[in-house]
């Protein structure tokens, strides 16, 4: 159910870019934004680790340098059946991690210098496990995508002028009024989707982290840790790359927004009550 609903988001989005380039191009302005839409996702395909990690000023690190985070990533793996990922660290004290790559055998797991210092090793490893999930998932490219998608949207009805202010189907243009409202309203439409596809990915990794790792409340206790260190320690970062992050990085700024469609992930107390429900 998690992955249909998924699908189906991904699909409104496009259909979303589409009908803007429709609304404001006529049949050309919908292929254009076609067009597009598959060559930025073949783009992003290739291209989204190296753009999220230098997001998070996030450097590659080798089993000389961080060798017991490498054994612990090494055995999860092991568990969930997954290739070796590439791990990172990102130089910032509020305490979190992240997943990124186009697939299993091209995957970085990355985590703060904060998290290292204030979890347990068991807490550690229910949120590696939850990267883990994301990479069994892929989850990582499927958000990233999401994430480019809704700027491209934002970007089209910013640019609606550009098309004319829109047509309607005898080719007049179309009311200004309409096409100010779909300027407004498109941008908002497509934050929504992109935050309701986070917040479906990150309580499907919770449960198969836990899985991997076999101590969900473990990653329970860690998730509280993490989202108090969010609110009381300010984190840097783009808000296109927000939603990978295990917990909102943006929380001391309010970057999950007001309400729930406008979050970025789950509220924690749910997820803790569901992993505290799978460890019963």
């Amino acid at each position: 159910m998690n992955n249909v609903k998924v699908f189906v988001l991904m699909a409104g989005l496009t259909g979303l870019l589409i009908a803007l380039g429709s609304y404001f191009g006529g049949a050309g302005g919908a292929m254009l934004m076609t067009l597009f839409a598959g060559g930025m996702n073949f783009f992003m395909y290739f291209q989204s680790h190296k753009m999220v990690l230098k997001a998070y000023s996030a450097r590659i690190v080798t089993e000389a340098e961080a060798p017991e985070l490498y054994q612990m990533v090494d055995r999860l793996r092991q568990r969930a059946g997954l290739p070796m990922p590439t791990l990172a660290i990102a130089p910032h004290d509020q305490p979190n991690a992240f997943a990124t790559g186009r697939n299993p055998e091209h995957a970085v797991v990355c985590v703060t210098d904060g998290i290292l210092r204030l979890v347990s090793k068991d807490e550690l490893e229910g949120v590696l496990a939850h990267e883990l999930a994301h990479i069994k998932n892929r989850d990582m490219l499927l958000q990233t995508v999401a994430a480019t998608m809704a700027g491209a949207i934002t970007n089209v009805a910013q640019f609606g002028l550009f098309f004319g202010g829109g047509r309607d189907e005898d080719g007049e243009g179309a009311n200004p009024i309409v096409a100010i409202g779909m300027m407004i309203l498109a941008p908002i439409a497509a934050m929504i989707v992109q935050m309701a596809i986070s917040r479906q990915r990150e309580f499907k990794a919770d449960a198969v982290g836990a899985e991997i790792s076999g101590r969900p409340r473990s990653l329970a206790s860690a998730l509280l840790k993490l989202e108090a260190g969010a609110h009381r320690i300010p984190m840097h970062v783009s808000p296109a790359v927000a939603p990978l992050a295990q917990v909102n990085p943006l929380a001391a700024f309010g970057g999950g927004g007001i309400g729930k469609l406008f979050s970025t992930h789950p509220p924690t107390a749910e997820r803790v009550a569901r992993l505290e429900a799978l460890a019963a």
